[in-house]
């Protein structure tokens, strides 16, 4: 016969070890509540079961009723967690396990059968486990083969109680044999909810990985992407594309006199003047290219374009938006404008290398015909050894949105003569 007091004096141990644990681990990242949670099912959990485990030294509305109450909170408090997990606000639901106890327990022919009391505790943990297997399911656009795994162990967990409480209905054992079922289904649990912590902490791992990933790829100041991102990035845009013609074009912003803004706006201000230059950017690049800050005042786009007036057409939007009214920094009317320089390569001879380099002497060309443009390299251009020196006047200059319009302006009038 399996000794359930000494069982679960052992369950109390380590539920109060892996309370300690997530509760320091939440003290230390207070944006993860998923820790605060946790903790505090297994506490409920190291509480409930210590007052079950102490039936006999203790009244029997603490040890049964209010003892089991809170063991059943505790399965709530996990699947709280669950939902902040995904960001999510629980549902009352998450409640059922206690409320099914709370309520059934009250009534005579369960709280003076021992046999009873097993069933509809067990058939409370069903529910719960039920609940959290539901809690873990993957989310639509997460790939994560641990929820899967995570699911099929509370799923089993649900019809091991679920077993127990049919086997105790149909068979209607005595006290001993009572006592020797529930020891073996409180055996069996415990090890699925072993199973289920260790794959719980695989998830929160998996996640942390994927967190400080995201961290290492990102621009502090504005949020896009480091220079890291975009070349990580860069084979994932080339890739995007369903079309054998689609090319890949990158563009080249520097931001005109950063340098001057700072020292008469102040630091403070440029940061801000990259910031909103990083909001515009990220805004107009389209959602399957990338966009990020290569490092002081430079900036980078990747996007695929059927032609070179698609890719012109982006580079303008943003050029003309950022430059169209006074930046409003603090008190000061910052002017900012920014230069351009566009290369365009076939998305299958496209490289990091040749592509930024055809960029970098396009932007230079940009700098040279006056700034507050965008000089555009076509692709034989961009195509030239990655050595060859900037020519000043090489390049297309991209007509402004302002010149479009007058000329279309221009052209209207001349069809009224």
């Amino acid at each position: 016969m399996l000794n359930i007091t000494t069982g679960l004096t052992i369950w109390c141990s380590e539920a109060i070890t892996l309370a300690t644990v997530l509760f320091f681990a939440w003290r230390h990242d207070r944006q993860t509540p998923t820790y605060l949670m946790w903790a505090l099912g297994f506490s409920a959990s190291a509480v409930g079961f210590a007052l079950v485990a102490a039936r006999g030294l203790i009244p029997d509305i603490l040890s049964i009723e209010i003892g089991n109450g809170i063991t059943l909170f505790g399965e709530s408090a996990w699947i709280a967690g669950f939902c902040r997990l995904d960001k999510q606000k629980p549902e009352w639901s998450a409640l059922l396990p206690p409320a099914i106890w709370v309520v059934g327990i009250e009534l005579p022919w369960i709280h003076e059968s021992f046999a009873n009391r097993v069933i509809l505790y067990d058939l409370a943990g069903a529910v719960g486990a039920t609940l959290l297997a539901s809690a873990v399911r993957p989310a639509e656009g997460r790939r994560e083969a641990v929820r899967g795994q995570l699911g099929f162990v509370f799923m089993a967990l649900a019809c091991v109680f679920f077993v127990s409480a049919v086997s105790m209905t149909l068979l209607r054992p005595d006290l001993q044999a009572s006592l020797i079922y529930r020891g073996y289904t409180a055996l069996g649990s415990a090890l699925l909810i072993t199973t289920a912590i260790a794959l719980s902490g695989r998830l929160l791992m998996e996640r942390s990985e994927r967190r400080w990933r995201a961290i290492s790829i990102t621009d502090t100041l504005t949020g896009v992407l480091n220079r890291r991102g975009l070349q990580d990035y860069f084979e994932l845009v080339a890739g995007t594309s369903t079309k054998e013609s689609q090319k890949i074009a990158a563009l080249l912003f520097d931001l005109d006199h950063f340098k001057a803004i700072n020292d008469r706006y102040g630091h403070q201000t440029g940061d801000i003047v990259l910031a909103e230059f990083a909001r515009i950017g990220r805004q107009f690049v389209p959602r399957d290219g990338a966009f990020g800050r290569m490092g002081g005042e430079e900036f980078t786009a990747f996007v695929m374009v059927d032609d070179q007036a698609e890719a012109e057409a982006i580079a303008e939007t943003i050029r003309a938006d950022f430059c169209r009214v006074p930046l409003l920094a603090g008190r000061s009317l910052v002017p900012a404008t920014v230069s351009i320089g566009l290369a365009i390569m076939p998305r299958d001879s496209a490289n990091w290398d040749r592509l930024v380099s055809a960029a970098d002497r396009a932007l230079y060309a940009a700098k040279r015909a006056g700034r507050n443009c965008t000089i555009v390299f076509s692709e034989l251009e961009a195509t030239m050894a990655m050595d060859t020196p900037p020519d000043p006047n090489g390049g297309e200059l991209v007509p402004t949105l302002d010149d479009q319009i007058h000329a279309l302006r221009r052209l209207g009038t001349l069809s009224r003569m």
